[in-house]
């Protein structure tokens, strides 16, 4: 019995004293390259002192802490409220990128942005966070109930109600003669 015990101690203690196995890492992945949150089906509410300002939608969202960035993937969607928590415009694209130092938001592929009586229609915008403008230099379109305007460059309020065209290409009527 002795024996036994013995043998069982010494083959215990051998087995915990060996060499382990580690496991393969990929070199190729870089860490910095990865997200460090990643979230599918996100819906984020920014308020002020209590009150609604904005709600966003995106399919797929990934955080960068070293870039400072966060990429929204798979249809995004935002609605802006005013300062009563009445929703104003509605921004939609197919995807779009956050820069997390100024909280500038970059809405990009088959952007619209609707408001009650404006529809604006571009490649590529942009929200300024500081003025909270809607700024793009790209082609767009403005189609309103008495008018569908074309351009290049355009800046805006978030509810679209201020806005300009910088270099107007087309300016058409809505309304029957």
């Amino acid at each position: 019995m002795r024996i036994l015990i013995a043998v069982l101690i010494l083959i215990s203690v051998t087995h915990c004293t060996s060499e382990r196995v580690k496991p393969a890492v990929d070199a190729s992945i870089k860490v910095a390259e990865l997200p460090s949150q990643e979230s599918w089906n996100s819906i984020i509410t920014f308020s002020d002192s209590g009150k609604i300002k904005a709600i966003m939608n995106a399919g797929h969202l990934r955080v960068f802490d070293e870039s400072k960035e966060t990429l929204l993937d798979e249809n995004l969607k935002i609605d802006f409220y005013d300062e009563n928590e009445i929703k104003t415009t509605t921004l939609t694209s197919i995807r779009g990128r956050v820069d997390d130092r100024t909280n500038n938001l970059w809405a990009i592929d088959s952007v619209v942005a609707k408001s009650d009586s404006v529809t604006l229609i571009t490649d590529e915008l942009m929200w300024r966070n500081e003025d909270k403008k809607i700024v793009s230099d790209r082609f767009v379109r403005i189609i309103t109930p008495k008018e569908k305007i074309e351009g290049y460059g355009f800046e805006s309020d978030q509810t679209l109600r201020n806005y300009v065209i910088y270099r107007i290409t087309f300016v058409t009527s809505n309304e029957e003669p």
